[in-house]
């Protein structure tokens, strides 16, 4: 039989390493850097109005809640100085989220501009701006940053503590599990041990990274501002301080509970007390486990939408599915490769415990998904969905990467009879005793083993009693050497072992695309809300809805008559919502005016229903139109048409859309 060498782990755990750091660092570099969770389903004035005097309040409405501070709404003047008292006006009432700001008396007549920024209910931070007009509009110096909320270095930092806080939840608690349920026997192996504590220190650490990111990352978006204690207090009164301080208390239980499963239960060996102690562990395990999975589901997308008193509780077991299969993953993955002497039997009872784990997934992931996308059309036409698309897609190359390896696993179980047997596969007539080696290779391996620890005994002492440095440093070389030459033996003496080394880890690299996918869509928003968001008209996310120049388009046309070519220049000013002044400049194509009969322009916001709206330009002279107080209602994409004639039969139409903000 041709015997295949497995790969050695540093090269192996290596190249998953750099796969994950590259895909993990493409997803959250595509990743929106402040994605809204929640949606502005209006604002009272709306947003472009002209009202004919200044207004006592500004109201937002929101369709969920949020959690409004002192200078979550600020009003600003056609100057930029504060036209608000920063005094926060509760208007919700019933189903109806709508916060407000008292306006100062007396604000002269020009274009406001309202800039929001909040944290919605599922802790993201989310913010935008709009304008409208007292008496008439007029220009603006208002500056509103470029940088979104939860963006920059700040937003990164945070991005990756989310990663490496779901990993390490993975980790410890499907180690923990691998181990109760699987193979009890590794809570007394090292590496074993080494993989769950590491899933324990990283949840740890990227908890407390982010307990003290979350002030910067849901305000200023200054990395400085993580020292400041003023913010860090205020960060321990919200929902999400409160989830994260939760979850290092319950961290604490998990330490606990770690020390007594590769302390205490490791050493027992009186199976009645080790099977107590394993139902002990195995229930204060599980409430622990379900704890530090209900602050995720206490302070994200589970706790607010459509039915929370359901989603949590199915959020909490699609998290510890996830982590008993991805974590019991990682476990084997490490146990197949530094002990090579795992039981098969603990290679079947994970794979019967993965099973149940993804049927778990499959009957949670369906309802969240009908939850957070609400329709088909938010599966293609939202990020939320398209995301959501890809995770499938990854399930369902993890789940077949897992049959192959059960395949493995079977193959492992099957060969166990027979070797342990002394008869011939084929004919069943017992071999020979000058085949005895072949007929009993435990034996084998046994006799092996001694004779290899003897010679590791023997280069002990004779280090011990070598006097010369140099060459007790050789034969030490010599014992390693000879340890690890002993390991790959045992790798390399068993091709189904290899197989299903080389199948774990590649599902494991799957794992690690999949729960950086996961990571990403956790801080996205739901499809349900972006559609919802659409059909209002509003938007969440994008700093200032102020243009900062008026729209300027040239277009040319051919109306097939005499002087029938040119080129229509069209001036909107200031090119936002509201009252705009409208130029058409005509020219010939050798830029002199060009006098013609007639303009007509008609202005179309399809997505809305708005339009044909006309507009009769004024001739003001030689190849120049104009039209004053051209009303655009809405923000969105608006089809202009200009519609020119040349003569008394030849015209023709030409069109262009515009983005008005």
């Amino acid at each position: 039989m041709t015997t295949t060498t497995a790969p050695r782990l540093g090269t192996a755990l290596a190249r998953l390493l750099v796969l994950a750091a590259a895909l993990l660092g493409t997803l959250l570099a595509g990743a929106a850097p402040a994605s809204a969770h929640a949606a502005l389903t209006g604002s009272d004035p709306k947003d472009g109005a002209v009202v004919a005097a200044a207004p006592e309040e500004v109201g937002l409405t929101f369709s969920e809640q949020v959690a409004m501070s002192p200078d979550s709404i600020r009003v600003l003047d056609p100057s930029g100085r504060r036209a608000d008292t920063g005094e926060i006006i509760n208007m919700c009432s019933g189903a109806l989220v709508k916060y407000g700001v008292a306006l100062r008396a007396g604000l002269p007549d020009g274009t406001y501009t309202v800039a929001w920024q909040t944290v919605s209910a599922d802790s993201h931070p989310i913010a935008g701006a709009f304008t409208f007009s007292i008496g008439a509009p007029s220009a603006t110096s208002v500056s509103l940053p470029d940088q979104a909320p939860g963006g920059g270095i700040v937003g990164a930092l945070y991005g990756i503590a989310r990663y490496l806080s779901y990993a390490g939840f993975a980790v410890l608690v499907g180690g923990g599990a691998f181990v109760l349920l699987c193979w009890p026997r590794g809570a007394g192996v090292r590496p074993v041990q080494q993989t769950v504590v590491r899933g324990w220190l990283t949840l740890t650490g990227a908890t407390l990274v982010m307990l003290l990111l979350r002030g910067p990352y849901t305000g200023s978006g200054k990395l400085a501002d993580v020292f400041d204690l003023g913010i860090l207090q205020t960060v321990l009164q919200t929902k999400t301080g409160a989830a994260l301080t939760s979850r290092l208390l319950l961290l604490g239980a998990a330490a606990l509970f770690v020390a007594v499963l590769f302390g205490a239960y490791a050493r027992r060996t009186d199976p009645k007390e080790r099977k107590d102690l394993a139902f002990g562990l195995g229930l204060g395990g599980t409430v622990v486990a379900a704890g530090i999975a209900g602050t995720w589901a206490l302070a994200e997308h589970a706790s607010t939408g459509i039915q929370p008193g359901i989603a949590m509780p199915v959020d909490i077991l699609h998290l510890l599915a996830v982590a008993a299969w991805l974590g019991g993953l990682t476990t084997l993955l490490v146990a197949l490769y530094r002990t090579p002497s795992v039981e098969r039997a603990a290679v079947e009872r994970f794979s019967r415990v993965a099973f149940a784990s993804v049927t778990v997934l499959v009957a949670t992931g369906l309802y969240q998904s009908w939850r957070q996308v609400g329709s088909w059309s938010a599966l293609t036409d939202t990020r939320y969905g398209q995301l959501l698309l890809v995770k499938i897609g990854l399930m369902a190359v993890l789940v077949g990467i897992a049959w192959t390896s059960r395949r493995w696993t079977l193959r492992l179980t099957e060969r166990t009879p027979r070797a342990a047997s002394g008869t011939d596969p084929e004919t069943g007539a017992e071999k020979g005793a000058e085949k005895g080696a072949q007929a009993d290779p435990e034996a084998q391996s046994a006799e092996e083993e001694l004779e290899e620890q003897a010679l590791q005994e023997t280069l002990e002492e004779v280090i011990a009693e070598e006097t010369d440095p140099e060459r007790a440093a050789q034969l030490a070389r010599q014992r390693t050497v000879m340890a690890a030459a002993r390991r790959k033996k045992d790798r390399d003496a068993d091709p189904e072992r290899t197989g299903l080394r080389r199948s774990v880890l590649t599902e494991a690299a799957v794992a690690v695309v999949l729960l950086a996918v996961t990571t990403v869509l956790t801080s996205t928003e739901p499809g349900r809300t972006e559609e919802e968001a659409a059909r209002t008209g509003t938007t969440t996310a994008g700093p200032a809805a102020v243009p900062d120049r008026p729209v300027d388009i040239r277009l040319p046309f051919d109306t097939g008559g005499v002087d029938g070519k040119g080129v229509v220049q069209l001036t909107l000013d200031p090119g936002r919502t509201g009252a705009n002044a409208l130029h058409l400049y005509v020219e010939r194509p050798n830029g002199k005016p060009l006098d013609v009969p007639e303009l007509k322009v008609n202005l179309t916001l399809e997505e809305k229903g708005v339009g044909p709206l006309p507009v009769a330009p004024d001739r003001i002279q030689t190849g120049h139109w104009s039209a004053s107080g051209v009303q655009l209602p809405l923000p969105g994409e608006w089809r202009i048409q200009i519609t020119v004639r040349t003569s008394e039969i030849d015209q023709t139409t030409v069109e262009k859309n515009v983005r008005i903000g």
